[in-house]
């Protein structure tokens, strides 16, 4: 169901705002989730999860324990490296600015309120 013109000028505007009080938090909910994922990491973790699987396998023939143990960790690390996000945040940078990013989002949300009272108020 498409929305109406009305409808769309307003969620055009919030996207406005949105963009201008906290452009990273925009970012992240503009990005696709499926699209945040680096190819490189995909196919390299994959790589390295292929041959800790070929290891670990190697170690159970041979019945050498600390091959397999080995092979076990190469392969969780590939699919660790493979689940890596493009961007990820360090653990330093956010901290910074957490308190104000609560304070944009929680004056974006009275504004979402303020402007959805409108709206029922004019229909």
């Amino acid at each position: 169901m498409p929305l109406s013109e009305h409808e769309q000028r307003l969620l055009d505007q919030l996207e406005q705002q949105l963009h201008a009080e906290d452009p990273k938090f925009a970012h992240t909910l503009g990005s696709d989730p499926a699209n945040s994922f680096s190819t490189r990491h995909v196919v390299i973790g994959v790589l390295i999860a292929i041959v800790g699987i070929i290891v670990l396998l190697a170690g159970v023939a041979g019945q050498l324990i600390p091959l397999g143990v080995g092979g076990f960790v190469l392969m969780g690390g590939g699919v660790y490296f493979a689940t890596l996000r493009k961007g990820s945040p360090r653990s330093g940078a956010g901290n910074s600015t957490s308190g104000q990013s609560k304070r944009s989002k929680s004056s974006f949300m009275s504004s979402l309120e303020e402007r959805w009272d409108e709206r029922r108020h004019g229909q």
